[in-house]
Parts: structure tokens; sequence; C-alpha cells
């Protein structure tokens, strides 16, 4: 995997885990109420920030060129969601490289998925962070991604990039962080402010958000089926798709 690893600031757990915790007392709010122009792109999705990151997403939706949008694929996570997505990212892994040491598969997972064993939470866990996708009038993708598959293309500094593709990137981007959101380099999509890793990309000690729950639970019941009948058919990120074991089946 190659990137430009002089862009964005690296976030190591030991890190997160210094930062002061000085939580402000915001709400979680509904995104379509603050943030109606932004577009929901899963059913999984539970569509809720805190908010000033709600009020700062509509901001970067209104930085995009016109005919562009935002779309949302995960905005504040419960923490018992949290812990399913680190566990199938483990087991994803095992089933991809077993040949791995701990130390090495704990690296690799907690580099995309947020241990849930640390003294910093998540930050999708805190109402803070949000993930999005560049997508048009329709709410299909644009593509940000191209010729990269899956995990090759996460960074957000990737190299490899067609022209077209870096270009729909970083207008992506640049929306973003002008609206005053932080990006985690591992992932194009993650983008946060407030929480723990938007202070250490800052260079701060402190964050503003904790972990907070969204009552009552039933506001997210269906959101909760629906991921976890999405997550049964998730594809593993781990493999390129033409080894993918469901792909060998077909």
């Amino acid at each position: 995997m190659s990137w430009d690893r002089s862009k964005g600031r690296p976030e190591p757990i030991r890190a997160l885990n210094r930062v002061h915790e000085v939580d402000n007392g915001e709400p979680l709010v509904a995104l379509s109420e603050v943030s109606p122009s932004v577009k929901i792109l899963r059913t999984s999705v539970i569509p809720y920030l805190r908010q000033t990151v709600a009020e700062m997403l509509e901001q970067a939706a209104h930085n995009l060129p016109d005919g562009l949008f935002l779309g949302v694929v995960d905005a504040w996570r419960p923490f018992d969601r949290q812990v399913k997505i680190y566990e199938m990212m483990w087991r994803f892994l095992h089933e991809a490289r077993p040949d791995v040491s701990y130390a090495t598969a704990r690296r690799m997972v907690c580099r995309f998925v947020a241990p849930v064993d640390q003294k910093a939470p998540p930050g999708h866990c805190t109402g803070a962070a949000v993930d999005v996708h560049l997508v048009d009038a329709e709410g299909k993708t644009v593509d940000v991604t191209s010729p990269l598959e899956r995990l090759q293309g996460a960074p957000t500094f990737a190299y490899g990039l067609t022209d077209e593709a870096r270009a729909n990137r970083m207008l992506m981007v640049e929306a973003m962080l002008e609206a005053g959101f932080s990006n985690c380099r591992d992932e194009w999509w993650h983008y946060s402010y407030g929480d723990a890793g938007w202070a250490v990309r800052s260079g701060l000690d402190a964050c503003l958000y904790g972990k907070i729950d969204l009552l009552p639970e039933s506001l997210y019941e269906e959101q909760v089926k629906e991921w976890e009948e999405s997550a049964r058919r998730r594809p593993n990120p781990f493999l390129s798709p033409s080894s993918s074991p469901a792909q060998a089946k077909s």
C-alpha cells in the first residue's frame, strides 16, 4: 500500500489515550434537521451527530460544487456495534492472513477500526465522527478510488489514483477540511471534530466529546437490524475480490 506519509498526522493509540476528555455536554441531533443537504446512503446509518458536528457537516455540503453532495455511510455508532465491527475485522484478518503475529494483527486491525479496550473512546461512539462519500444528485457514488481496490485505496493520499479519482477525492477532502473537520489519513472517508482523534491530529491535549448514548434505543432499532443483516453479507476487505470465498462459490 503506497501513500504519501508526509501529509496528515499519525494517531497512535497511546497518543489518543493521553488526550484529556472534557465533554461539553452537547447533545446528539438528527441529521435530517440540522444537515438536510447530506444524503444518507445506507439504511444502517443511525443519522445523529453532535450539534456542532452536524452543523459543520451541513457547511461542508455547501462547500462542494453544484451537482455534488455528501453521502453519509456512518455517523454516531452505539458502542456494541463498535465491538461487533472490531471483532468482525479480527475474523476477516485471520481468514486472510492466518500467518501474522498477534502484534501485527493488532496493528493492522486498529489502523481501520478503533479498539474497544482503550481509555479513548472510538470517535463514532462520541458522535464526533462521520464517514462520507462523494455522490451525485441521484445519490450515486462519484469515483474517488480508481483503479485501487478496497484497502489499497484507503489512505487519503494514496498513490496510483487516476487523475479523475484524485481530483474528486480532493474536492471532498477540501470541503470537509474547510468546514473545520480533521481527516484520518488512513481512511479517506473518515472525518471528525471534537473527539480524541481530532485532538491528536490538531496537536491539542484535550477533546470536547466523550462516549455518548442515544436514548431511547427504540430510535434506532431498525438501523440495528439493517446493520446486522449487511454485516453478514460484507466481503472481507483484506482479500482481493478475486480471492473472496463468496465470489469463488458463485
